[in-house]
């Protein structure tokens, strides 16, 4: 079983970038495909990126394809978004989440395990 946590976020100015980290304890890090998904306030849950596991093949939600960039890191069990050119509708938490396979990696409910949240917050 693994549990997950989310460190990175915080505060910029809209065209700024932050990168978020997850890493992950317990379980086999390998064998897990690894999404980040993001929820603003009165909205609902949304996809934003995903990994697979065997050969890192990635997904993203069209409004941050060329601006995001998910990555893993299998050796440090720890999986990133590196968001860049931050817009203000972009602010939201944001959760890694872990599941065994890359089949319907855009619905949330397919994930198995997730992280507790990170803030991000792009001022205007």
């Amino acid at each position: 079983q693994a549990q997950l946590v989310e460190s990175g976020g915080g505060l910029v100015q809209a065209g700024g970038s932050l990168r978020l980290s997850c890493a992950a304890s317990g379980g086999t890090f390998r064998n897990y495909a690894l999404g980040w998904f993001r929820q603003a306030p009165g909205k609902e849950r949304e996809f934003v990126a995903h990994i697979s596991r065997m050969f890192g093949t990635t997904y993203y939600e069209d409004s941050v394809k060329g601006r995001f960039t998910i990555s893993r890191d299998n050796a440090k069990n720890t999986v990133y978004l590196q968001m860049n050119s931050l817009k203000p509708e972009d602010t939201a938490v944001y959760y890694c989440a872990a599941k065994y396979g890359s089949s319907r990696y855009e619905e949330f409910l397919e994930y198995d395990y997730w992280g507790q949240g990170t803030q991000v917050t792009v001022s205007s």
